[in-house]
């Protein structure tokens, strides 16, 4: 029986240190007043050229820049979110980071329970109280949300400025409120440019396994192609890299998202629609190390430079000057108040 006891305990053991891999080639600095930052990320983890590897890109720079020292958890399952937000908890971060709304219920769960330690999450979804006003998360949490609506009504303006017929299209992942911002302001943008436009919207699932999917984004975007889309905006992580096969296969175009995504189809990318995560990410890192962290919500959008497009050497032949320009003009006036972007259906 005590053998049969002490085999469980080492199963157990090594079944919990299965359940995170540490990610960090830096090296950690010697000082013991080094701020400690945890981060857990999102499903499709780093590699995703998107969401998680803007939230690395952040702790990155704050490593180099603030001396921080940072523990990477890529969880499993869908259930080790919150045994990965719990572990680093208890191991007293001065800040733990969620990439992602899936965190939302475990954060605010965990805040409670550890009310001395800073919590952020990237898109924490607000709940609302019976009479429709968002409700704020817990005092040590600080809720990083973006407008992303604002961005992507500049990259449907471009799809149905460059397009050359009136069919657009969007993939989205998981059908979710928050992609219904990136839907929302996307076809705003393509309405506002042309109004006979037909934007072809499609979702992977209703799972958070539907932004981890590349053969149903291929699927989504090639059926979306034989339609007469010429140009297709993704809001779906790694499901996107479909997209972009089939971009390639069919020699039209894609728009990216959340970082530029260029480099994973050349050529193909017209633009992409880009949010400052690791702007965010380090700014709560820093607030961590200088003790002036607090929580609230943190909102960036255009006038914040929390979203845009990118514009560059790099695609800067597909987007014809004059085509920039009114996407320019659209820009400052939504800056101005003067346009007010949907978020919703």
């Amino acid at each position: 029986m005590r053998k049969l006891i002490i085999l469980v305990g080492v199963l157990v053991v090594v079944h919990v240190a299965l359940l995170f891999v540490r990610v960090s080639d830096a090296t950690e600095p010697t000082g013991r007043d080094a701020v400690k930052v945890g981060i857990v990320l999102d499903v499709g983890g780093l590699g995703d050229k998107s969401f998680n590897d803007g939230a690395y890109a952040g702790a990155v720079r704050a490593e180099k820049e603030l001396g921080a020292r940072i523990r990477l958890i890529e969880p499993g399952e869908g259930t080790d979110r919150e045994a990965g937000l719990r572990l680093l908890a208890a191991e007293n971060m001065d800040i733990v980071i969620g990439v992602g709304f899936i965190f939302t219920d475990d954060v605010t769960q965990l805040a409670k329970e550890y009310p001395n330690v800073n919590f952020a999450d990237v898109d924490y979804s607000l709940s609302t109280d019976k009479d429709g006003k968002p409700v704020p998360p817990p005092p040590n949490v600080a809720a990083l949300k973006f407008k992303e609506e604002e961005g992507s009504f500049l990259v449907g303006a471009l799809a149905a400025l460059v397009g050359q017929s009136k069919k657009v299209g969007f993939v989205g992942g998981m059908d979710v409120p928050l992609i219904w911002k990136f839907e929302s302001g996307y076809k705003a943008g393509v309405k506002a440019v042309c109004p006979d436009c037909t934007v072809v919207t499609q979702y992977a699932g209703v799972t958070p396994d539907a932004f981890r999917n590349p053969g149903k984004g291929k699927e989504l975007a090639l059926n979306q192609y034989q339609q007469r889309v010429h140009v297709i905006y993704h809001a779906s992580g790694p499901t996107g890299l479909g997209v972009f096969e089939a971009a390639r296969q069919t020699g039209k175009y894609a728009i990216g998202v959340d970082a530029d995504q260029y480099a994973e189809a050349p050529g193909r990318i017209l633009t992409s629609m880009v949010k400052g995560i690791d702007v965010a990410v380090f700014d709560m890192i820093k607030r961590a190390r200088d003790h002036t962290f607090k929580g609230g919500i943190y909102t960036f959008g255009l006038p914040e430079s929390g979203v845009g497009y990118v514009y560059d050497e790099h695609n800067r032949a597909l987007i014809p000057d004059s085509i920039r320009q009114r996407v320019e003009l659209l820009k400052a006036d939504i800056i101005a108040g003067r346009i007010v972007v949907p978020s919703t259906r």
